[in-house]
């Protein structure tokens, strides 16, 4: 575990060099994720500059690397291409990062953090497949030089058709250029490191691994100028433009911003849950705490700064953030050190970087989406849970199929739909005392003895407004088959909280029950659920009795006053 306040001249050192291991890594990610996106590339570098060096300044995590990812790309590319005609791209990602910048901000102010609860385990990893598969498929006109192209699988489709009648469907050289480099970052993902281990300390393997995407440019960029492959069709980079991170704000026109309201939304929520996570995963292992408010400003400010400099929404970056940590940063300044890094390497490597086949870099984006996405979360989600397993599928079909806002907004309505079902239907069970002991179990799962006279259930939801209607009915049931019951013991333990709905189904459950000649007395309730009972002045209706411990109730028969 890292020293948490390691010396300074020791951290910074740790930090530099880091910095310099994952910006190599950034610049061509930066280029692949703007094309991605549907921007011109030097986009993607803007977007690695100025917006690392403001999480430094605010961020939570000491290693996220901030920056262009793959799903946010998907996500602009769709929230962008419906304006194509109407406004520039650029122009629009800017506006788009601008607006998630603001959103994160204002739920920082707010303390929002617990929104991130809204995208659930299921809806995340469907969307998670979902978008490596739509990520995939977009780039696969790119890898065998075909100029069709779409926001999604249906759209992808038709262009594909419509463009293999106008002419050949795969251009070969560019084909060649790119399946060969597909090839090569497969065999290096599965096969690199263990062949590098056998030579090189764990560490030092797993760092050549992560850098085969690099010898592999450097090897495309070599052959294509060998070749002079853009004599031959195949579409390279180009020339960037000289990099001086043009500032200003972004076009303020209602229309635009209204247009991508909606998908800055989403984009923002994504961006906190996916950046949380991969910040809170990796803070674990080093021992680490990440605040979750401060994780939304220093993201929020990471976009707003992207806004202001001409770059694309950004958000921390899984692979990114492992290797910023495997390769030892300490403090949060690594991004910075990245950020300074990045830009001189841009301004160096400008010119071999002109002859990079764009296939290429559609190689490199394909490989580590398919492999980052958690494919086997469909299994195990089918045996623990085939209602969630169905929505994780469905998520990711929407996906494919359509865009990611509709697969989350979907996602997020049906997991709300599944949790209000769930609390709709409480769960009381009839409980028994297990013989020789003080705990009492449902009698269907446990051999339990019942006291005669006396019906012990255990609700096992809070009581909200969603269920509490059905409390009375559910007991009502049970005593049809203990007709000498003379007590209705309710185990509380499980509830939470009680709503207004939840108090007045208590209060006509008594007044059922003391029709009947029946007592309701309640055990084990929880002190806040208790304090808001007597905010409400329940003693004033509730004549039962209050017991510290479900078998005190159960035995004594004469009551313990509350």
């Amino acid at each position: 575990m890292p020293d948490p306040h390691p010396p300074r001249h020791s951290a910074l050192r740790e930090d530099l060099l880091a910095a310099a291991i994952v910006s190599v890594l950034l610049i061509p990610q930066s280029l692949a994720y703007a094309l991605l996106a549907g921007l011109p590339p030097q986009v993607g570098l803007y977007a690695s500059v100025l917006p690392l060096v403001a999480y430094a300044l605010v961020g939570a995590s000491s290693v996220n690397a901030v920056g262009p990812a793959a799903v946010l790309a998907l996500m602009t590319l769709q929230a962008i291409a419906p304006l194509a005609g109407q406004v520039d791209p650029s122009v629009a990602a800017v506006v788009l990062a601008f607006e998630v910048g603001l959103l994160l901000a204002l739920a920082a102010v707010l303390k929002l953090d617990a929104l991130a609860a809204l995208l659930s385990a299921p809806v995340l990893q469907g969307f998670s497949v979902g978008a490596a598969i739509s990520i995939a498929l977009s780039q696969l006109p790119a890898l065998l030089g075909s100029p069709a192209h779409g926001v999604h699988l249906r759209a992808l489709l038709r262009s594909w058709w419509e463009a293999a009648q106008a002419g050949p469907a795969v251009h070969l050289a560019t084909a060649a250029f790119g399946l060969g480099s597909l090839a090569l970052l497969l065999l290096a993902r599965r096969h690199l490191q263990a062949l590098a281990a056998r030579w090189l300390s764990r560490d030092m393997a797993q760092l050549v691994a992560r850098s085969a995407p690099l010898v592999v440019i450097a090897a495309a960029i070599g052959l294509a100028w060998a070749l002079a492959a853009p004599s031959h069709g195949v579409a390279v980079v180009g020339r960037l433009p000289t990099l001086h991170v043009p500032l200003g704000l972004p076009m303020l026109d209602a229309g635009l911003w209204l247009a991508l309201l909606p998908s800055a939304a989403l984009l923002a929520l994504v961006t906190f849950v996916s950046s949380f996570a991969v910040a809170e995963r990796l803070g674990l292992q080093r021992g680490e705490h990440v605040d979750g408010r401060r994780e939304l400003a220093g993201l929020a400010a990471s976009n707003l700064v992207a806004g202001l400099s001409s770059g694309m929404p950004v958000g921390g970056s899984f692979s990114r953030s492992a290797l910023n940590a495997d390769a030892g940063a300490r403090t949060r300044w690594a991004g910075a050190w990245t950020a300074l890094f990045l830009a001189i390497a841009a301004v160096l490597l400008a010119a071999p970087l002109a002859w990079l086949p764009r296939t290429v870099l559609a190689a490199t984006i394909v490989v580590p989406v398919l492999a980052a996405a958690e494919w086997k979360a469909f299994g195990f989600a089918w045996r623990y849970s085939r209602r969630e397993a169905l929505l994780m599928g469905l998520v990711a079909a929407i996906t494919v199929l359509h865009t990611a806002e509709w697969a989350l907004g979907v996602g997020v309505v049906i997991s709300i739909a599944l949790m209000l079902q769930h609390a709709a239907r409480p769960h009381a069970a009839l409980i028994g005392r297990v013989p020789g002991t003080e705990h009492y179990r449902n009698v269907e799962r446990y051999a339990t003895e019942l006291t005669p006279g006396v019906l012990s259930l255990r609700i096992d939801e809070s009581l909200l407004f969603v269920n509490a209607r059905l409390l009375p009915g559910l007991v009502a049931r049970r005593l049809d088959a203990f007709p000498d019951t003379r007590r209705v013991v309710l185990q509380m333990t499980p509830v939470n909280r009680i709503d207004l709905s939840g108090l007045e189904a208590l209060s006509t459950l008594q007044s059922v029950l003391r029709e009947r000649g029946i007592r309701l007395d309640l055990s084990e309730v929880k002190g806040p659920v208790l304090d808001g009972l007597r905010a409400a002045q329940w003693a004033r209706w509730f004549t039962g009795r209050l017991y510290l411990s479900h078998h005190q109730a159960v035995r004594d028969e004469q009551g313990m006053a509350p």
